[in-house]
């Protein structure tokens, strides 16, 4: 699955920096550089020049997400926060970073190059959140009972939600805009919303972000998320498929790639696969028509 590949994150991201920083990337290890001097143009405020920068509810990127309606569902009911909640969450926010590390070094480096600001706070509304609009940011409403590996796996998520936003602003995922998608036509069954049908962007990204949580599990011995959304995954990409006519020749390599995995049951799911998804050279080197 060429969407969670290293190496098709980083010629991806080599494409998305050149396109946006108008100058070349020489060499893999300026990538993180470049990655962060690209998202500057596109947002807000410029990212640290390493390593993740954590805020809070009271902190600017709070603030202009709530100026921005953002997120309201998140911030509308955030709490104010002391010194001991806020240090506890730094310590789970950077163990989740190096938990992740330990279950698959290559997952960390996808995650720790995308991911360059997290924004913790008590809303109540469990989760996390990812925007287009704002990439690099993730926004993290922990629950009461979470641990690192609740952390781990949030993060995660977000960081491929915005791993697959850069893919499809260089290579294009649909042929439809995102008001299109939400049209009850284009619609598909959602893997983690289960039952629910969701827009097809939407659809697909929520397919794709199961992967990696199932195999987080999977990798640690626990089979909650693999029980859990293995049928739902089945029913989405059986559901995405219907949608395919509406997907770019990218679009549907990457939706054919995750579906042959999903696989129709009852076998179990090949988490070997996956490893090899994240890792093997053999998902790099994807040439488009048109390069960004």
């Amino acid at each position: 699955m060429r969407f969670l590949n290293i190496g098709h994150t980083a010629e991806t991201v080599a494409r998305f920096a050149h396109a946006v920083n108008g100058k070349p990337v020489e060499d893999a290890a300026d990538l993180p550089e470049a990655y962060r001097e690209a998202i500057t143009k596109l947002r807000p405020y410029a990212p640290a020049e390493a390593g993740v920068a954590i805020s809070y509810e009271d902190g600017k990127w709070a603030k202009h997400c709530r100026a921005e309606g953002i997120f309201e569902h998140i911030f509308a009911g955030a709490t104010a926060t002391d010194g001991p909640t806020r240090e506890a969450w730094d310590l789970k926010v950077h163990g989740a970073f190096e938990h992740v590390r330990t279950l698959d070094p290559n997952l960390h480096r996808l995650a720790e190059l995308f991911v360059t600001d997290v924004v913790v706070l008590n809303s109540g509304v469990d989760g996390g959140g990812s925007a287009n609009t704002l990439p690099g940011v993730v926004v993290m409403s922990p629950a009461e009972g979470w641990e690192v590996q609740d952390f781990a796996e949030c993060l995660v998520h977000e960081a491929l939600h915005t791993g697959l936003f850069v893919m499809d602003m260089v290579y294009g995922m649909f042929n439809l805009t995102s008001h299109q998608m939400e049209g009850e036509r284009y619609r598909a069954l959602s893997a983690v919303k289960i039952g629910q049908m969701r827009p097809l962007d939407k659809a697909f990204h929520a397919a794709a972000v199961a992967v990696p949580l199932m195999y987080l599990q999977h990798r640690r011995g626990v089979s909650t998320l693999v029980d859990l959304y293995t049928k739902s995954l089945r029913d989405a990409c059986e559901s995405l498929g219907h949608q395919r006519q509406h997907f770019t020749d990218y679009g549907k390599m990457l939706l054919d790639e995750m579906t042959e995995w999903a696989g129709t049951g009852p076998d179990p799911l090949d988490f070997g696969h996956v490893a090899r998804s994240i890792s093997s050279g053999e998902y790099a080197g994807y040439k488009p028509s048109v390069a960004a």
